[in-house]
């Protein structure tokens, strides 16, 4: 799924991002199929700039998965055109449900960040969210606390969404209204809103609207 906005003069830069990650990159669960990517883009001034916005989610996805697939898939979207590349990683829990040990998971994730580094894309990084589950949340939390040390160790921006939704009652009830693991519209719109506010206009170079 690509999403983008011409609002920008002709001669503004070109600004390709690809989003990869898990069933919550793609927005599953969203009634209005907008997901936390599509309200980021939306929310996302673009009087300067030519962007576009490219979706790589695959369900159920752990951190192995997505190293092995992350280049080739986003290479097609980058194109050989004057661009600005970049990329951006959704991280969920499907390492815990794979078995992934945390210093596996740290690694997949290094060595996704130090390749995308060598290639010049900037990355951007976003935790996975509490689940409805307070056993498995305890194993979120460690997961999501070693993303953001890793993040922290190259400079690259880290969202934490585990610790913000962890007790949010809106989250809560989103979830609840769905199907226990997925969000609906309120839950997409929580992560959008941490997204935005944790460092993605910086970023990108861009004022807030």
């Amino acid at each position: 799924m690509s999403r983008s906005r011409a609002h920008a003069g002709e001669g503004a830069p070109q600004v390709r991002i690809c989003v990869v990650g898990d069933a919550l990159a793609c927005g599953v669960g969203d009634p209005k199929a907008l997901g936390w990517v599509g309200r980021v883009a939306a929310r996302t001034p673009q009087d300067e700039m030519a962007l576009s916005v490219y979706t790589l989610g695959v369900p159920g996805e752990n951190t192995a998965d997505l190293g092995a697939r992350w280049w080739e898939e986003s290479s097609r979207r980058y194109g050989e055109g004057p661009s600005e590349n970049r990329l951006v990683i959704g991280l969920g829990r499907a390492d815990i449900e794979a078995g992934l040990s945390i210093p596996r998971s740290r690694l997949n994730l290094a060595n996704m960040l130090d390749d995308a580094h060598a290639r010049r894309l900037p990355a951007f990084v976003v935790g996975p969210p509490p689940s409805a589950d307070n056993d498995l949340n305890h194993r979120i939390e460690e997961l999501s606390a070693t993303f953001g040390d890793v993040c922290r160790r190259r400079g690259v921006p880290f969202v934490d969404c585990f610790d913000p939704l962890y007790a949010h009652e809106d989250w809560l009830t989103d979830l609840a209204a769905g199907d226990g693991e997925h969000p609906r519209q309120a839950g997409y719109g929580l992560i959008a809103w941490l997204v935005l506010h944790n460092g993605w206009y910086e970023w990108l170079g861009v004022q807030r609207p």
